[in-house]
């Protein structure tokens, strides 16, 4: 499922960040095509801007995918909802659009891993945390220094039980649209997940400047 939705605001793309030019083409087929690549992935669902469906379908079709557009939600965790109505599998990845540089191999790691543990309910990509990390208050008076080695900035791919994740929709349906990780929703209804390292080049866009820095990564892959 690849969550397509965003409204581009603070990417000021004066329309859905999912069509932004990125390279050659949408910044939303560069992971249809990722997603396609990998082994481990078959049916592809789009979680498109309300209205957008067609328009995402044409977006597939040019970068050679097949895939199904539905329309998406007002916040990203009521795509993912939507979008999981349609899921016909046992395990599911949820991708951001917003994550151009997902590679395939990426989707595949976490489906495998996720596939060969029974105990756990989710796999998600994550890079190890780098910065200082502080918490605050609302008047932004630190309160306190989190240990940095304990902490991950947390990505997608993100692979889950097709179950799991739907009974953490159903139990959280009033806080789809304060989450900003389908992952929480899990762990809140007590499965466990597991952090599978990956790059930090799978960033993802949402300012100008994070526009730019992809780009940037985008062109030395060649």
């Amino acid at each position: 499922m690849i969550a397509a939705a965003g409204s581009g605001e603070r990417l000021g793309a004066g329309g859905p960040k999912a069509y932004v030019q990125f390279g050659d083409r949408p910044m939303l087929a560069w992971s249809l095509i990722a997603a396609d690549a990998a082994e481990r992935v078959g049916q592809i669902v789009i979680a498109a801007p309300p209205g957008g469906e067609d328009h995402a379908e044409e977006v597939a079709e040019q970068a050679g995918v097949e895939a199904r557009a539905v329309r998406g939600g007002e916040h990203r965790s009521q795509s993912v909802a939507l979008a999981l109505e349609h899921a016909e599998h046992g395990l599911v990845v949820v991708h951001d659009a917003a994550r151009p540089l997902a590679t395939a191999a990426l989707f595949d790691e976490v489906v495998s891993r996720l596939d060969s543990d029974a105990d756990i309910a989710a796999v998600i990509a994550a890079a190890p945390v780098t910065d200082t990390i502080k918490e605050a208050s609302r008047g932004r008076r630190v309160l306190r220094t989190p240990e940095r080695s304990s902490l991950w900035a947390v990505q997608t791919p993100q692979a889950f039980r097709t179950e799991a994740l739907r009974d953490a929709v159903a139990a959280h349906a009033d806080e789809l649209g304060s989450v900003t990780d389908d992952a929480m929703l899990v762990e809140r209804s007590g499965g466990q997940v597991l952090i599978h390292e990956a790059s930090p080049e799978n960033l993802k866009v949402t300012t100008p400047l994070d526009m730019e820095v992809a780009q940037l990564l985008l062109a030395r892959r060649g």
